[in-house]
């Protein structure tokens, strides 16, 4: 096995020079933007980390794959897969304070007043632009504890009343009898097609899984490069659907694939006829489950109202992308709640596929109050 990295100045170039010295079965470990700066004359390039293991699939002993998997500096093809895995599916480390140590901390004698403690807590809620109603309903949980609450348990009591509002979807990544069919959809701008692909990544390299990408979003210029580029680079095969009628063909073709996944064009929750036409895409190409993707930035009005006209595809979760452009997290939680709609993933970034991270309660909630990710 060989783990080596290309850098060109287009996606294109680094892709050939990958395919020249590792061949067409290379596999796509990550794919990262590196920026110039045009004051003095460096370009942006563009990385991609890739790997081959021809003697991978033939051997199927445990003790005997582990040494086929080293490459000539040493790094073990296992154990990236294993780190790429625990980033994704293992609850990144949270923000915690002193405070939380004491979760189940013993009721101590001298209590706090909880009304000067309920008044800090919705002070910050409030702060963290988290609805009136979803904050009574926070307090009312809380209320439910007063007997256990001290100064020094009461955040966390907190966090995991939060995070028993906020329900999560897992995402089935198994082989199955026939394809399961997977559409992503949402307004325009808020990645689809970059969750498509980590998606697919994710599926093709962590479970081994046969892959199959259908895009029908043949309005947005650039759309079908962006997806094509993609499906090179990961050795995944790609079509493309003009009209409803031509979804059933396309399936047919991929009917011995595991999962296909449908990118969607991007559509405006206000576009009545342009949200109909995508439902005869879907419809057509009988999909399993859909999801909506949307923006962690958007405002909780446009969030509602996104998720409210765009229950005409029967979603089943969410996805909410560009966490880490994200000043303040409540509009989640006041979508998620009030809704009772399940989040699936998380994205924090562009790289593909480490910039995904599978939904957590807990983890969301941490977010949600601390307004931060991670340390």
């Amino acid at each position: 096995m060989q783990i080596k990295k290309y850098v060109a100045a287009t996606l294109k170039e680094a892709t050939v020079k990958m395919k020249e010295e590792l061949g067409g079965d290379a596999i796509i470990l990550g794919t990262r933007i590196i920026e110039g700066d045009q004051r003095f004359g460096v370009q942006r390039m563009f990385e991609i980390s890739a790997g081959i293991d021809d003697k991978l699939s033939s051997v199927t002993e445990p003790g005997l794959r582990a040494k086929f998997v080293t490459d000539e500096s040493g790094s073990d093809y296992l154990a990236e897969l294993k780190k790429l895995n625990e980033k994704i599916y293992k609850k990144p480390e949270l923000v915690h304070d002193d405070k939380k140590r004491q979760i189940l901390e013993a009721i101590k004698k001298n209590k706090p007043s909880l009304n000067t403690e309920l008044k800090e807590i919705v002070e910050t809620l409030q702060f963290r632009e988290i609805q009136k109603s979803t904050i009574n309903a926070i307090v009312a949980q809380l209320k439910k504890y007063k007997s256990f609450l001290t100064t020094e348990n009461i955040d966390s009591y907190l966090v995991s009343s939060i995070a028993a509002m906020i329900p999560t979807y897992q995402f089935e990544l198994k082989k199955q009898k026939e394809p399961k069919v997977v559409s992503l959809v949402g307004p325009t701008g808020v990645g689809k097609t970059t969750c498509i692909a980590k998606l697919a990544v994710i599926s093709k390299i962590l479970h081994n899984l046969n892959i199959g990408l259908i895009s029908i979003d043949t309005y947005r210029l650039g759309a079908l490069d962006q997806l094509r580029i993609f499906s090179e680079i990961s050795n995944t095969d790609m079509l493309v659907a003009y009209e409803p009628k031509e979804m059933p063909g396309l399936l047919n073709k991929f009917k011995k694939k595991d999962i296909i996944f449908i990118d969607t064009a991007g559509r405006s929750q206000n576009s009545t006829e342009h949200l109909k036409e995508t439902k005869m895409f879907l419809t057509a190409g009988g999909v399993s489950e859909t999801h909506l993707v949307l923006s962690s930035t958007s405002s909780t009005r446009n969030l509602i109202d996104v998720a409210e006209k765009f229950k005409v595809f029967n979603y089943k979760s969410v996805m909410f992308t560009k966490v880490d452009e994200a000043v303040s997290y409540g509009n989640m939680l006041n979508l998620v709640f009030n809704y009772d709609v399940p989040v699936m993933f998380l994205t924090n970034g562009q790289v593909i596929p480490d910039d995904i991270i599978s939904a957590d309660s807990e983890f969301i909630a941490n977010m949600i109050y601390r307004g931060k990710m991670t340390k």
